[in-house]
């Protein structure tokens, strides 16, 4: 009798925290209904052919599979835009061979960098819209041939920066 008395205690003690806290996280109010997120466009001074198309296809299905938002072009709730305005590769840890003559330097390590900035206007909550630069990058050993790693690399550091937007949009953290 006792066990059942426990259980049914928790039971209900589960039942009312559940109806008192939401576990999906999403701030959007409950009249967002629809998004439309435009192409990011490629502005960076050095270009990668595929970048745009990767970015903008990768941050339409976050959105479009983690949220109940229906893609619209007529009068969005939400709109996502922006652009992409750096893309950089550069050396980041510098090492000197001591067996060169001269002693040579090379790069140890390079690091991927990528910029965008994202436009967010919600139209049910206009407070929430805003404009921001969200940047990540990878750092990777400049042992590897750069055009056999960089389309990975482009695609963690992407995931990276799509996380923050969709966080800052979603998850309001």
């Amino acid at each position: 009798m006792r066990l059942i008395a426990l259980f049914l205690l928790g039971f209900f003690s589960l039942s009312l925290s559940t109806s008192c806290y939401s576990f999906t996280g999403s701030s959007l109010s409950p009249e967002t209904k629809t998004i439309e997120i435009r192409d990011f466009p490629n502005n960076a001074p050095l270009m990668n052919a595929s970048l745009s198309q990767e970015f903008s296809t990768a941050i339409q299905n976050r959105f479009l599979q983690r949220t109940t938002l229906k893609g619209s072009k007529e009068n969005p709730d939400i709109l996502i835009e922006g652009e992409i305005v750096d893309y950089s590769i550069t050396p980041t840890t510098i090492s000197s061979s001591v067996n060169a003559p001269g002693g040579n330097i090379q790069a140890a390590q390079n690091k991927l960098t990528i910029v965008v900035k994202v436009h967010y206007e919600n139209k049910i909550e206009p407070d929430k819209s805003f404009d921001r630069t969200y940047s990540d990058e990878a750092v990777f050993s400049s042992d590897l041939d750069i055009n056999t790693i960089e389309a990975s690399q482009v695609k963690l550091v992407n995931e990276r920066i799509i996380n923050k937007i969709f966080n800052d949009i979603v998850a309001n953290w």
